[in-house]
This record gives C-alpha cells, sequence and structure tokens, in this order.
C-alpha cells in the first residue's frame, strides 16, 4: 500500500470525511490561534507528513509544539519541544467530544488556547463543542485518504520545481479539505467578491489579492460525489474554460468553474505519475497562456534530486 495509488470511493467514507474534516478544523484553528498572519493564509494549512497530517511547529509562549493525525496508530499526538506528549484515540466519537479532548489535552501540556468554534467553509455548520450530529471514524478508509495524500503530495511537489514564480508549498487546507499548490503571476487581482460561507470577505480578498493557478485534490462532497483533481484560475481569463487539456478524461466543470480530473483516471492510469502531471502542466498552461502570463521568466526545467538548476546565459 505504501507505493500504490488507493481505491477511495467517496460514498463509503463519506461520513468519515465529514467528521475528519471538522476534526482537522480544530486543530487548524489552534495553529491559526497561536500563528502570526502570513500571505494567502499560509500560516493555518495542515502537511502531509510521514504518519498522517501535521501543524509543524507551533509557538506558544515559552512552548513550542507540534499536533499530528496518525493514521498509522490513529491517534491525535501532540508533542512539545519540552519533551511532553498527550494523545487522543482517533475513534468513532462525536465533534463535541473530541473538542473537549483536545482543548484538555493542551492544557495538560500548559498550552492555553481559544479558538472560533465556528467551522470554516461549511454551510449551516455547528459550532463544535455542540457538534453531536457528526461521529464516524473509519481507519481503514482515513488510512487509505493518507496513501492518497502521500502520492498526490509527492507528484505536487515535483510539479512545483517546475516554476520560479512565487508558488505556494504544498500544503493541506482544512477549510476545504483540500491539498493544493498555487502559482502566481506576479501581478495584482481584482477584489475577490468573497461570500464563502464561514469565512470573512477580509480572509477571502486576501488570499486572492494576486492572479494564480491552483492545483489541488479533493476526497469529493458537495458538488461532486467523488474524489478528483482539480484546477482554476483566478480571476478567470476569457477562454480558459475551452482550452484543449490533459488526460482526455479532465473537463471544466461549469459550476465550479475549474477544471476536474477523476481520481479514479489516475489511480488506473498505466502511469499514474504521468497522468497527473500532465493534467497539472496542461491546466496551468492553459491559464498562462488565456491569462497572458510572462511564461519565459517564470518557468523552469523541472527539479532533480542533487542537481542545482541550470542558469541561463547572461
Amino acid at each position: 500500500m505504501a507505493d500504490a495509488w488507493p481505491d477511495l470511493p467517496y460514498a463509503g467514507w463519506k461520513d468519515t470525511c465529514a467528521t475528519l474534516q471538522l476534526w482537522t478544523q480544530i486543530v487548524g484553528k489552534v495553529r491559526l490561534a497561536l500563528t502570526p498572519w502570513l500571505n494567502h493564509s499560509w500560516q493555518v494549512p495542515l502537511y502531509v507528513s510521514a504518519r498522517g497530517l501535521t501543524t509543524s511547529l507551533i509557538h506558544a509562549g515559552g512552548t513550542s509544539f507540534e499536533i499530528e493525525f496518525d493514521f498509522l496508530s490513529h491517534e491525535l499526538k501532540i508533542d512539545t519541544s519540552g519533551g511532553s506528549r498527550a494523545a487522543i484515540a482517533l475513534r468513532p466519537q462525536m465533534v463535541a467530544e473530541f473538542f473537549a479532548e483536545t482543548v484538555a489535552a493542551l492544557g495538560r501540556l500548559g498550552i492555553a488556547v481559544a479558538i472560533d468554534e465556528r467551522p470554516c467553509e461549511i454551510p449551516d455548520a455547528i459550532p463544535f463543542s455542540r457538534d453531536r450530529d457528526h461521529a464516524a471514524y473509519d481507519a481503514e478508509a482515513a488510512r487509505r485518504f493518507w496513501h492518497a495524500l502521500l502520492q498526490a503530495d509527492r507528484v505536487f511537489k515535483q510539479f512545483r520545481t517546475g516554476f520560479i514564480g512565487k508558488a505556494s508549498p504544498v500544503h493541506f487546507f482544512w477549510g476545504s479539505f483540500d491539498l493544493a499548490v498555487t502559482r502566481f503571476s506576479g501581478r495584482p487581482a481584482p477584489e475577490h467578491p468573497g461570500g464563502v460561507p464561514g469565512l470573512s470577505d477580509a480572509v477571502a480578498r486576501e488570499a486572492y489579492s494576486h492572479e494564480v493557478s491552483s492545483a489541488g485534490f479533493w476526497p469529493g462532497g458537495g458538488a461532486i460525489d467523488y474524489a478528483a483533481f482539480y484546477s482554476y484560475a483566478y480571476p478567470e481569463p476569457a477562454g480558459f474554460n475551452s482550452s484543449a487539456v490533459t488526460p482526455e478524461t479532465a473537463a471544466y466543470d461549469p459550476i465550479l468553474r475549474e477544471f476536474l480530473l477523476p481520481y479514479d483516471d489516475v489511480r488506473l492510469a498505466a502511469d499514474p505519475d504521468a497522468a497527473l502531471l500532465s493534467f497539472l502542466q496542461s491546466t496551468y498552461v492553459a491559464a498562462a497562456e488565456a491569462g497572458r502570463w510572462d511564461r519565459e521568466a517564470l518557468e523552469c526545467q523541472p527539479g532533480r534530486p542533487g542537481v542545482p538548476r541550470t542558469l541561463p546565459r547572461r
């Protein structure tokens, strides 16, 4: 399984997916509450780790700590720089219980933090401490999801090396529950209209302050009931939606206003890495060409381990 693209049928784990999204929001909001703001909200995501999803290091006064969803031992682990650890079993339990246990575990480690209990980017969401509706946890499904993230993270990081303009890290946004990587043209964008459920307009406008071509992996839910890779441009330039992209099963969704490639089409491809890289590159080119980006100044050859990038002759 460690090297495979696992089967991830959304219908079979949608309840676990919904619960896990809320659990990651609780942990993500701890990082949000304690970390100085970084452009485009880059201070809030989680990152794919060797065992699951991690906050990376968080500093809180005299204590530094890290929180990790461990999908091998199925625990939420909180480790401090002083050597202390608290752990919470990942098991079927209500969001309200998970929230209370997480706050209590942080308290035992001497970490005091207050978070906004309102979930982000979920319409009509229930505050964490009152959510007794979401309580599913299928350990095997969670593990498969993490394995899918491992594969996507690896290919996204390879794709990221072919760009010398401003680019985001490969990171997991707990609000929208997706792994994403974003490239920037360097030009300011029109003000974002806002209106995202559970997300202030100020945050949305700061996130989309500059032109982007963004791609990611989403396990499904809401508008689509299957796992998929996506790619969109903001602002969307004229002609982007009719651009030719690959593989041929990728298509533009006029409701979501982005190109979608079903995860199964990558998983079952003869060469999954090549199929995904083709989607990432062709949709980026569609955005860059339609948006008239300065591609010569922004792009470079893909990186190779241990080989410095060759600079052009001056």
